[in-house]
């Protein structure tokens, strides 16, 4: 895949910017840059985190009468690993096949098992509202942390709808 300059402020949806997308602690020679190709994948997962982002406002966030642009109890979604480049991932403990090498994951911070699951059912609701489908949705916990793991892959590429409960 070809490599790009990566401007962190650019925009890959409406509240999403690609160095969101790709942040990482790890330091690695290729500067976890992504292709061209790595940024369409990312931005059709952006269309997924702003339904979630909205719905879940929309829903828990916002008294009633509130608007969703201006009210200030809008939520953001919170991104904690989208894009690894293949060394950053394997410095991340990630399997070589993970759907974040192709920037079709993200790992999407929680404050606990509540928000958790009310995010799964949301992209639950989106897919079967929408008629997409997505290839996982994996409610990770670890100790006191949960996130929620979300991958949807290009049109090209079948989508598995796995849904799986991990606790470490």
């Amino acid at each position: 895949m070809k490599q790009v300059e990566i401007n962190k402020h650019a925009k890959l949806s409406e509240h999403m910017t690609l160095g969101e997308l790709t942040k990482t602690k790890h330091v690695t020679a290729d500067g976890n840059i992504p292709s061209h190709e790595v940024i369409e994948n990312l931005k059709r997962l952006c269309w997924w985190l702003e339904e979630l982002r909205y719905s879940y406002n929309t829903l828990y966030c916002l008294q009633p009468g509130e608007d969703y642009d201006t009210s200030e109890n809008v939520e953001g979604i919170v991104v904690n690993s989208g894009y690894r480049s293949p060394a950053v991932n394997k410095l991340a403990g990630g399997v070589a096949t993970s759907n974040h090498v192709t920037g079709c994951a993200v790992d999407i911070r929680c404050a606990g098992k509540e928000q958790m699951i009310r995010y799964a059912c949301i992209l639950l609701d989106i897919a079967d509202g929408t008629d997409q489908n997505f290839d996982e949705l994996l409610l990770e916990q670890h100790g006191n942390i949960c996130w929620v793991h979300f991958a949807v892959r290009p049109p090209s590429q079948q989508n598995r709808r796995k849904i799986l409960f991990i606790k470490a």
